[in-house]
Order: structure tokens, then sequence, then C-alpha cells
């Protein structure tokens, strides 16, 4: 599962917010339109990919993210440019997003955060702590889930919508992937896909310690998954 987009596990708007401008790329200025929508109390944005976003890492991110593969610096480096956008808004000026040694950044205090990235586009997800205790956001292209990993994601209560929509495992493991990232850092409890259930027409999720999570999920141009643990 992934942390914060940048390593595996085994295999993871607020109303009246001014949104953040988009980079062009595939679908993107789409997409943002409908993060502006997608959770009240959440600030989601997004950004396509480009050469050269890997400049945008700060001395100390770039310190704390180990990979020296040359796309998943680029692509930490695009979220985290989101990320600043989105904290720029809420008040917080100008952050540096350290990878802690779990994956997930370290937010200022007082907000919770998620960042998440595909081949081509970065996003990132924050709000307000008093609001949101936890929060996950993952992104995946709008594509069946290879039939190799389904098995590896689905339960057996999850199975039903697989055969009616080609959508329905890559939206699981996009949930699954979301709901990790948002209960980690609150808990640092490792979960595995078939620790977490989805109810993906409840738009809820549930986790072993019994906690109930919302969903907020887009479908096209990309599928983009949010976890929140209202506080």
């Amino acid at each position: 599962m992934l942390v914060d987009g940048d390593i595996t596990h085994d295999a993871a708007a607020a109303a009246g917010r001014t949104p953040t401008p988009p980079s062009t790329g595939p679908g993107v200025a789409d997409l943002q339109r409908v993060l502006d929508a997608l959770a009240p109390g959440v600030a989601a944005g997004c950004r396509a990919i480009r050469p050269g976003d890997e400049a945008a890492l700060r001395e100390a991110e770039a310190d704390s993210i180990l990979s020296t593969i040359v796309a998943v610096r680029r692509a930490s480096g695009a979220a985290r440019v989101v990320a600043r956008a989105l904290l720029d808004q809420l008040g917080h000026r100008d952050v540096v997003l350290v990878r802690t040694a779990s994956g997930a950044p370290v937010w200022p205090d007082g907000i919770v955060g998620s960042l998440a990235h595909d081949q081509e586009v970065a996003v990132a997800a924050v709000a307000k702590r008093s609001g949101v205790a936890a929060l996950g956001i993952d992104v995946e292209p709008a594509e069946p889930l290879p039939d190799d990993i389904v098995d590896l994601v689905v339960t057996a209560a999850e199975r039903d919508g697989l055969d009616r929509d080609p959508l329905h495992g890559r939206l699981l493991f996009a949930a699954k992937e979301a709901v990790y990232k948002a209960m980690h850092p609150l808990d640092g409890v490792f979960l595995d896909f078939h620790d977490i259930v989805v109810d993906l027409a409840a738009r809820t999720a549930v986790v072993p310690s019994g906690r109930i999570l919302d969903l907020a999920v887009c479908r096209a141009p990309r599928i983009v998954v949010l976890a929140l643990l209202r506080a």
C-alpha cells in the first residue's frame, strides 16, 4: 500500500474557497473542477507531472525521500507543489513537507493531509484537524484493475460489481490506498488490503478497529478517492 505516493508496502472542497489553478495536462482542468466540490471541509488539488518538477523539492524534502529514481522524485515534487498551494489557502505559507520514515509527510500543526500520484498526475488534499481527524487520498487511471491484482485487493464480500463495472476493482484499490494513508498516521497500524472492507454504494470503509471512514469518489477523468474520518 502507498503512504504518500512515493513507496509501496506489500504489493498502497470547502464551499466558497478559491480553487487551485491546475497545470495543463491529461484532463487536469476537468479533474480540478471535480475536486473542488468533492468533499466539504477538504481542499484538494491536482497537477500534471512535468519534467523539472523534481526541482520543486526543498532541500529537506529531497533529503527525506530515499529513492533516487527521477520519476519518483519528480512526482513527489509535483504533489508538494499542489499541497503548498492548498496550505497557502489555509494560512500556512511556504510549507516544507518532509517525508517521515513511515512514508507520510509531516503536516503543519492543526492540519491533516495526504499526497498521491500516478504516472501522469499528482494530487493532494488538506483539511483542518478541527473538522477532519484523518485524511487520505489516492489517484489512479480510469482503467480496469489488472486481473492479477484483483484477488490481492478484493475480498469475497466486495466482489459483487466486478462483472458489471469495469472500474469496480480499481475503485476498491484506490479506496483502500486512501484509507490506509488516512489511518496509518493516526494509529500506526499496518493494514493489508483485505483488512479494509469497502462499501462503494454506501461510500464507507471499515477498518479492523471498527472505525468507519467516509469516502468521496471521482470516477472521471481519473479515479480519485478521498477517505475521511471526521473529528
